[in-house]
């Protein structure tokens, strides 16, 4: 095992059942695994009459194949039947998505993945036999991006009371706004979620380096929190009171908002609003995306 980099693959389908594959001696043995790094992309280009070549328009990555190669060992053809099973029934395709999880070098990251069908047993003496035998797993992944399994967060505070009354001159009024620099570490822009907490006024978030800007016309009270993703597959705008879902919120934003990103690197965001107290902080959380691991 000396010099041995340890990896372990592990499946959790929806039903909460999981499976660890690893290169470690195992009962289920890692032999290969592919598609984790490389993933195909579509250039989508336009030409016009007459032009030498064409324009490029955009580039989209392609859904991300994935397959794994595992060595079952038993010590009976009983055990060996178990662990067959328990492989049909972790990567069942009929359940839907399932999180496959990438360890290696201390480092992990996660993407939604399905199997595209059963696992296949392979045959031939080479692959097979009454205690052992070679199995490939192929999923895919709609979304392409492997994410950090655990998510960033950062909290600003959108209003300082400094009203004192009764008034005297020179008068300061409340401090509005906050701003942090957010550091988005990936390979490529990704969404956020953002928790309002109350009690606060009209709050309003800005990212000032990519000039996104979403405003709330709406006052939050103490016992309320409003719930903002902006990811692309699950877009979500929820307001909660002392943590129950009460409504849908996205008729409160003003109009021509922005659903936020942090491009990468630094971004610099702003929160601001027209009133509120100390306690009226927005927590911002993102997982930094990768094209490959």
């Amino acid at each position: 095992m000396e010099g041995l980099i340890i990896t372990d693959i592990i499946f959790n389908n929806q039903r909460g059942e999981s499976s660890t594959l690893s290169n470690r001696t195992s009962s289920f043995l890692l032999q290969s695994y592919e598609g984790f790094g490389e993933v195909e992309a579509e250039i989508q280009d336009q030409k016009s009459p007459y032009q030498d070549g064409s324009r490029l328009v955009d580039t989209l990555l392609q859904n991300r194949p994935l397959t794994i190669g595992v060595l079952l060992q038993a010590e009976t053809p009983r055990e060996l039947s178990n662990l067959k099973q328990k492989l049909y029934r972790v990567f069942n395709p009929k359940l839907g998505e399932g999180v496959l999880r990438y360890e290696r070098y201390e480092e992990v990251y996660e993407i939604n993945a399905v199997p595209e069908g059963s696992p296949s047993i392979l045959s031939g003496s080479q692959n097979s036999g009454p205690t052992f035998q070679k199995v490939l797993i192929e999923l895919i992944a709609h979304d392409p991006y492997w994410r950090e399994p655990q998510k960033v967060s950062r909290a600003l505070r959108a209003y300082e009371g400094k009203f004192h009354f009764p008034v005297t001159f020179p008068v300061q009024f409340g401090l509005a706004g906050d701003s942090i620099d957010l550091s988005n570490e990936g390979h490529v822009p990704c969404s956020v979620t953002m928790d309002i907490q109350g009690p606060v006024t009209n709050p309003h978030i800005k990212n000032l380096t990519t000039g996104e800007s979403m405003k709330i016309n709406r006052a939050l009270g103490h016992d309320e929190v409003l719930h903002i993703d902006t990811h692309p597959r699950h877009k979500r705008v929820e307001v909660y009171r002392n943590g129950d879902r009460i409504s849908n919120a996205f008729g409160w934003l003003e109009q021509d908002y922005d659903m936020l990103q942090l491009e990468v690197g630094k971004n610099e965001i702003q929160y601001m609003a027209d009133a509120g107290e100390t306690d009226a902080i927005v927590a911002i959380g993102w997982r930094n995306l990768y094209i490959g691991v």
